[in-house]
């Protein structure tokens, strides 16, 4: 641990002194809400609790809508799930851990994300491209690692309450305690619940789910500087439940019948996870740690006639040592990781269950001279029972050409099973037929995904008229080998599930200019642009509900602390988002079609908060707050038992202005 917060003085040393010579004065150094390092070597944009502060984040799903690397849409019109993507690919090509063991995956794919309450999260690093091979061999176009708040950080006791005009609900709180010298705990407690039924568009069908959530963690840190330990236990558990469909449908009465249609999901999970660092006391610069993950899950759900259940029990393990060659500027990481997923999964009457297990060694050369060059080189080596034994290697450099300049660059490859109904939820809303035109893979009959991503960057801070800026340069490719290609471009009555055949690519530029043009006052700007392109059976098109160009910005305010540590802090976002090819529709009547594209629009939200003192604030806020609606989200609402329903082609927010409040209160 002496390494790390030995490195962790380094970096704030250099960022710190970075501000003080673009400033020209020596100032107080106030972190930002997202922050870029100009030293590190991979290209990692870190959120800070202060940016989540900023939004109504009342869980991890919701806890990017002020963040330009990450775009987030809804899944279907029915569930209110938010999917989040980067790159232009969605959440399963993302590697999603906590304290960096894997997380969200697998059963967890689609709902993982809104079970990690946002009050819960001290940090996010968010890491473009392939990153590194310590964490696994799933991760193609990025990572997303969160780290909670830490007991020997916590406040004695917080309080977060929130509601909304949606008649949504929920409470926060965290209780900690230290015991002793070398102990200390933190219980989080959340609960939420939306209890009104909310139909804007008039359809007959809720615009969000009714449901309540109960979540617990029990934490436990152990700290002993002198003898080099660390250690974090945490126990979880979560009780999720959904309800959704039409108005009118009531699950005690409808439910296996065709007179509403309705859905319930129901999850229940427990986790149970160790972390143990040591640091050897007379070699500071070597280190070995230890990780171990329980967990279980299960979901039991229908939709409409459709029954859908999985239950996953989970292991995972990994040992990891560091330590150095010769010198500091030579280091290197290795360990072996193990997994094993026992799947129970039913579709109506039919058995998909599985078990995967895994094991693989990797190694990580960092070199790092410490001013302007820094490179990673890493491998590992996997045997796996359904994909078989595979190399997956990766590549990280950074050079600074100048001061306050830095240049990265990023290659990798990728390989992951698809969990292909956990994945794909969405379409159980429908009338779509399922059809895995089977290959003799050994997932679902198809085979595994490969893909190699490569990526550039730059960034550069300056100044502009003595005020300072930053801009950042990004460009990614994807090039899929194979993926599981999921097509809605065929047929309005089925989804198909097959191997690529032909090319599947996904490039990505991103365009950031931030400033602050007075004190206090920072705007972020960011253009996106995707050229995605798959070969579908009918040929090659746009992936659906993917915006080809997207525009962001967000402007931040806040005032002088009084002597009471009074201030406001003010915040407004705006997103533009173009025009998505849609699935097809075209083989329903003309009255239940959809066009080919979807019309551009712009989004804007904002919140105000009042800070009363160092232990109260209160803040007020609104989404989508010129209140755009799609009118029509949901095709067959006539009929949602017959052919030309479905409720997937959401391109745009269908329950419009959502007003919400809140306060926080924590005792120091």
């Amino acid at each position: 641990m002496k390494k790390i917060a030995f490195v962790l003085t380094l970096l704030t040393f250099f960022f710190a002194s970075a501000q003080e010579k673009l400033d020209e004065v020596k100032i107080e150094n106030k972190k930002r809400g997202i922050q870029k390092s100009l030293s590190k070597t991979t290209n990692t944009t870190t959120v800070t609790s202060k940016e989540l502060l900023k939004a109504a984040c009342c869980n991890l799903a919701e806890s990017f809508e002020t963040n330009p690397s990450i775009d987030v849409n809804f899944s279907d019109a029915l569930t209110g799930t938010k999917q989040i993507k980067m790159l232009g690919l969605t959440s399963p090509y993302l590697l999603i851990a906590e304290e960096n063991i894997p997380s969200v995956r697998g059963a967890s794919q689609v709902y993982g994300l809104s079970f990690v309450p946002g009050t819960w999260v001290e940090s996010i690093q968010i890491t473009k491209g392939a990153g590194s091979v310590v964490n696994g061999y799933e991760s193609i176009s990025g990572q997303i690692n969160t780290e909670l708040i830490k007991p020997l950080k916590d406040v004695p006791f917080f309080l977060n309450t929130y509601g909304d005009s949606g008649n949504r609900y929920e409470l926060n709180t965290h209780f900690n305690r230290k015991l002793g010298q070398h102990w200390a705990t933190s219980l989080f407690l959340h609960g939420n619940a939306r209890v009104g039924k909310n139909d804007m568009n008039s359809d007959g069908f809720l615009d969000n789910p009714l449901g309540k959530q109960l979540n617990l963690t029990s934490r436990w840190q152990y700290t002993n500087a002198e003898k080099g330990w660390v250690s974090f236990f945490n126990f979880k558990y979560l009780n999720d439940q959904k309800q959704t469909g039409q108005i009118d449908f009531d699950p005690n009465k409808h439910r296996g019948t065709t007179t509403f249609w309705g859905s319930e999901i129901n999850t229940e999970r427990f986790d149970f996870s160790t972390k143990t660092g040591y640091v050897f006391k007379d070699m500071p610069y070597q280190s070995m740690g230890f990780q171990n993950a329980f967990s279980y899950h299960n979901q039991d759900s229908y939709f409409g006639l459709r029954t859908y259940a999985i239950k996953q029990q989970s292991v995972y393990s990994n040992f990891i040592f560091n330590s150095i060659i010769q010198n500091t500027r030579n280091k290197f990481a290795t360990g072996l990781n193990f997994t094993l997923d026992r799947y129970n999964e039913w579709v109506n009457a039919a058995d998909f269950s599985r078990i995967d297990n895994s094991i693989g060694s990797f190694f990580e050369y960092t070199f790092d001279n410490g001013t302007t060059l820094s490179y990673i080189l890493g491998g590992r080596v996997d045997f796996h029972n359904r994909l078989g034994v595979f190399v997956t290697p990766r590549f990280h450099l950074r050079y600074n050409p100048w001061e306050f300049g830095v240049f990265r660059l990023s290659a990798g490859r990728g390989k992951r099973g698809t969990n292909l109904f956990a994945e794909n939820q969405q379409y159980f809303s429908s009338s779509r037929q399922f059809i895995i035109q089977n290959s003799g893979g050994n997932l679902y009959g198809l085979d595994p995904e490969i893909a190699w991503n490569y990526g550039v960057s730059f960034t550069q801070k300056f100044r502009i008229f003595n005020k300072n800026s930053e801009v950042t340069f990004d460009l990614y490719r994807t090039d899929f080998q194979n993926q599981v290609v999921v097509d809605v471009l065929q047929n309005a009555q089925q989804v198909l599930f097959y191997n690529l055949q032909g090319r599947s690519f996904a490039n990505s530029l991103q365009l950031d200019f931030n400033i602050e043009p007075i004190h206090q006052l920072n705007i972020r700007n960011s253009y996106k642009y995707y050229d995605i392109g798959t070969d579908y059976q009918s040929g090659r098109f746009q992936r659906p509900l993917q915006a080809r160009h997207r525009f962001f910005s967000n402007v931040e305010y806040e005032t002088e602390a009084t002597n009471k540590d009074r201030l406001w802090k003010m915040d407004v976002t705006y997103n533009w988002i173009g025009s998505q090819q849609l699935p097809t529709t075209q083989t329903n009547p003309i009255g239940e079609q959809m066009g080919v594209m979807s019309p551009a629009y712009s989004l804007v939200n904002a919140q105000v908060t009042r800070v009363f003192s160092k232990v109260f604030e209160l803040y007020l806020g609104g989404e989508n707050i010129f209140n755009y609606r799609q009118e029509r989200a949901v095709l067959g609402t006539d009929n949602p038992f017959g052919s030309y329903f479905d409720s997937t082609l959401v391109y745009a927010p269908v329950f419009g202005r959502m007003i919400y409040a809140g306060l926080r209160f924590k005792v120091k």
